[in-house]
């Protein structure tokens, strides 16, 4: 629980009326910055609520011009980063490191939450150990879903190429699937979990924000386009800001921010929501060490015959803390 000193705290790092109701004004918003205008991205997934809460606060930090560019996964998000098509995303941390290895221009900047993903399962498979064998769905071979699953199959022992026999579907028919018998497990990510538990379909095999070693580990982080983060390092600086405030905020005011997603269009279901608020770990971006995350998920991707690089080398090849380190000084707390 949060004192009173560290609830005060937060409210006066936000400095943006339109996420807390309250009249401030950022001064970074009167400092020279290189680049007015930052496009960002929208996922169907709203476990990134801290890129959209940031919305105001990043107009606080000086940007006229925010946009959100749409785009069907959270694979295609890291491509859109790479392209230059967008600027930031909050991104999938296991899946990432695929897209660094193969030399993308996309550089890790720090870490955003903890565990948001669960594998929901039928009476069949009671550990991740079970799926051997099994039909396990994911939306397609290579999505966030399949990579996240083959680094936990691989973790406990199983070759995921081999040991488990993966369909595709659609998330939607995922979910009629388990609760038919159809698959006997599905890695789902918010709102699916609030769904599945609501309508109360399959159990909980793995709760990434509960279960170590993953709860241990930041589920996602922001990435931009290393170019734009060469040339605009002020800019930078003021969106990573803005993010891990918005961060803070999701944990902190967990009803303000599902209204601000439910306001803006980036869901439909306050009540699933304002659950995905109170579930994913939000605001731990001091506590965790982000290095230790992509450390962790590219051993388990290399285990799974995923990526051949050590995970020295994605770290020196895709990943920039001196932002986070500068604002970990300054954002105490």
């Amino acid at each position: 629980m949060q004192t009173r000193r560290e609830f005060a705290m937060v409210l006066t790092m936000a400095g943006a009326s339109g996420a807390l109701g309250l009249e401030a004004r950022s001064e970074a918003a009167d400092a020279s910055v290189e680049i007015k205008k930052i496009r960002l991205i929208r996922i169907p997934g709203i476990c990134i609520a801290p890129q959209y809460v940031a919305e105001d606060l990043l107009r606080a930090e000086g940007f006229t011009d925010v946009s959100y560019i749409r785009t069907p996964t959270g694979m295609e998000a890291s491509r859109a980063v790479a392209s230059g098509d967008a600027d930031f995303t909050i991104i999938f941390s296991a899946p990432v490191l695929l897209t660094i290895e193969a030399g993308a221009p996309v550089v890790l900047l720090g870490g955003v939450h903890v565990g948001c993903f669960e594998l929901f399962a039928t009476e069949r498979v009671r550990t991740i150990r079970d799926l051997k064998g099994k039909r396990v769905s994911v939306q397609s071979l290579g999505s966030s879903q399949h990579i996240f699953l083959s680094s936990m199959a691989a973790h406990v022992g199983l070759d995921p190429g081999k040991d488990i026999n993966w369909v595709t579907y659609p998330s939607a028919e995922s979910i009629k699937l388990l609760a038919e018998g159809g698959i006997d497990a599905f890695l789902a990510f918010p709102p699916e979990p609030q769904e599945l538990r609501a309508r109360k379909i399959g159990h909980v095999v793995v709760n990434s924000g509960a279960d170590r070693p993953w709860s241990q580990y930041f589920c996602c982080m922001l990435a931009g386009n290393r170019e734009f983060v060469r040339k605009n390092p002020i800019a930078t600086k003021r969106v990573l800001r803005a993010i891990l405030k918005a961060s803070d905020l999701c944990a902190l005011e967990p009803e303000r921010s599902a209204r601000t997603v439910i306001e803006k269009g980036y869901a439909t279901n306050y009540e699933y929501a304002l659950q995905t608020m109170r579930d994913v770990t939000y605001g731990k971006w001091r506590q965790y060490n982000p290095e230790d995350t992509v450390r962790f998920y590219a051993l388990r991707l290399h285990e799974a015959g995923m990526i051949k690089s050590s995970p020295q080398k994605i770290i020196s090849q895709g990943t920039d803390w001196r932002f986070l380190n500068e604002l970990k000084k300054e954002l105490k707390g």
